[in-house]
């Protein structure tokens, strides 16, 4: 089997390297290829049998202003992928985003829940899934996810290490509420999907359970040692952006145990593993 992985140089991509370790993989960041030139993508993706699109246009607020950009990496970008996929004969897996939906609800968003984006970048990336999907029905999995961290890029947790060492009190928002995801077992569930005989469609690739960025933040606090009462709270008033954030962004895990396959753990453990490996800078 032979793998390859779009934005390779990115926090999952760099993850995904480690998860197919021992295996045919060609890895190719952003300077390698331009996911949004089609005869690029169709000569790079021949030959292979999985292609993971871990390539994304991730800028949220910019893709306010840019949706044109956003739209030709998170849209173009994915269905060029799926147009290569098809031809070589090859699985895609193109991860995507909580942001397709609209935040409102109030259970967790089942995988065959209508598409509704608020953002422009959950605009590009509702795009990115309808044209995957419609250009290699029988091979593309789609695998949303949210809230990432890990080693190997900016992310949340590692801002609230960073703001720790310089600020007496950091001030977090409760009025978001999702499933924070370790960008590790995001990849090794992605392996697991590929790896098994599951069939092509729409899979939650977060972790289970849910908090808020309070939660998450004061639980980022505790793994560090530090006193997590230092976490203070807020609500989203107080950090008005240009796009909107959901509210609430749970993704319901169903499709998993419908192909005999086990979800994601919760998130505490994912967290309390990322420190213990060294993944957030503690050992």
């Amino acid at each position: 089997m032979k793998y390859l992985i779009a934005g390779a140089a990115g926090m999952l991509g760099h993850d995904l390297q480690t998860a197919l370790a021992g295996r045919d993989v060609t890895a190719l960041r952003r300077a390698d290829l331009d996911v949004t030139d089609l005869a690029a993508v169709q000569a790079a993706v021949a030959g292979h049998d999985v292609v993971i699109n871990a390539s994304a246009y991730t800028q949220v607020d910019d893709a306010e202003t840019n949706e044109d950009a956003a739209y030709a990496v998170n849209a173009l970008g994915a269905q060029n992928l799926a147009i290569g996929a098809a031809a070589a004969g090859a699985k895609l897996v193109t991860v995507s985003t909580d942001y397709v939906f609209d935040g409102t609800a109030t259970t967790p968003y089942p995988e065959a829940t209508p598409r509704n984006p608020v953002s422009a970048y959950g605009r590009t990336k509702a795009e990115g899934e309808r044209l995957a999907q419609e250009a290699h029905p029988t091979g593309t999995f789609i695998v949303r996810t949210a809230w990432l961290y890990g080693q190997h890029g900016p992310n949340f947790a590692a801002t609230m290490l960073r703001l720790a060492a310089s600020h007496p009190e950091v001030t977090v928002v409760t009025d978001q509420v999702g499933q924070p995801t370790w960008t590790m077992d995001l990849a090794r569930q992605i392996v697991t999907l590929v790896d098994s005989d599951a069939p092509a469609g729409i899979y939650h690739g977060t972790n289970s359970g849910e908090g808020s960025w309070f939660d998450f933040a004061r639980a980022v606090f505790a793994e560090a040692g530090l006193d997590a009462s230092r976490v203070k709270p807020t609500d989203s008033s107080a950090f008005v952006r240009p796009a909107p954030r959901p509210a609430y962004s749970v993704l319901g895990h169903s499709a998993w145990d419908a192909v005999g396959l086990a979800p994601m753990r919760p998130w505490q453990d994912a967290l309390t593993e990322a420190f213990a490996t060294g993944a957030l800078g503690a050992s």
